[in-house]
């Protein structure tokens, strides 16, 4: 055998390795590891990005909870605002901008806390979204009725119109003009407009058919803005020993 077939057969009672299968790449930065590194998420990462996403992971407070929880009560008014003016302008209630109140919600919580999740903002984003969606029927509501009473009014005009000529032609009595009807106080008004707001989306299934459809949607919504205010913390462990290629022999 001469040196030269000697040389290139492979040596299979020594390992051999390859600087490619050796080496790992740093999910972070892109560069080659040598030596330790350490695994985020399960994606290798050097020592050094390691340490610096360990810097720049957000830590929860009571700042952040306060702050996440004020953006998202803004947003929460801004999602009841655009549900009432979408179903208003269009005189359509449309289940689907629950999603829409759902998404804002839980991107203003994240956004005010600066990237901090976990359950407490979780619970606070299923709330103001329920809140949202569910209180926007009470002026939904009140805008109907007083389209309906508008009418009732008019047509009760023109009958006492009608009446008061037939009265005169037929010189009939007058009739007795009706009791005034009892006042009720504005917080108690309001509260119970609040709590008949807050259980719309259960009342709402008196129409099976729309009434879960609505259901949904809106249970939809809630998950959405779930998901945005999870926690994500980085599962990190190592380090472990990155291999280094066996000298040629």
């Amino acid at each position: 055998m001469t040196e030269n077939n000697k040389t290139s057969t492979p040596q299979f009672s020594t390992a051999e390795y390859s600087d490619k299968s050796a080496e790992a790449t740093c999910k972070a930065c892109g560069q080659k590891i040598s030596g330790e590194y350490y695994r985020v998420n399960g994606a290798p990462c050097c020592a050094d990005c390691t340490r610096r996403l360990q810097e720049q992971l957000p830590q929860d407070s009571h700042q952040a909870f306060v702050r996440g929880l004020v953006f998202g009560v803004g947003a929460a008014v801004i999602g009841f605002i655009l549900y009432v003016v979408f179903a208003l302008t269009t005189g359509l209630v449309i289940g689907y901008v629950s999603l829409a109140v759902g998404y804002l919600v839980g991107k203003a919580i994240v956004m005010g806390s600066h990237g901090v999740g976990g359950r407490r903002y979780q619970v606070a984003a299923v709330l103001l979204t329920y809140m949202a969606v569910s209180l926007a029927a009470v002026p939904i509501a009140i805008s109907v009725h007083m389209k309906h009473k508008s009418a009732q009014e008019q047509a009760q005009a023109s009958d006492d119109a009608a009446g008061s000529a037939a009265a005169t032609a037929g010189a009939a009595a007058p009739k007795p003009a009706p009791a005034p009807a009892a006042k009720m106080g504005f917080a108690r008004a309001l509260g119970l407009l609040t709590v008949l707001g807050l259980a719309s989306p259960l009342l709402a299934l008196s129409d099976p058919m729309h009434g879960v459809i609505g259901l949904i949607i809106l249970l939809v919504g809630i998950r959405i803005a779930w998901q945005l205010t999870a926690a994500r913390p980085l599962d990190i462990s190592g380090p472990v020993a990155n291999p280094a290629p066996a000298a040629a022999q």
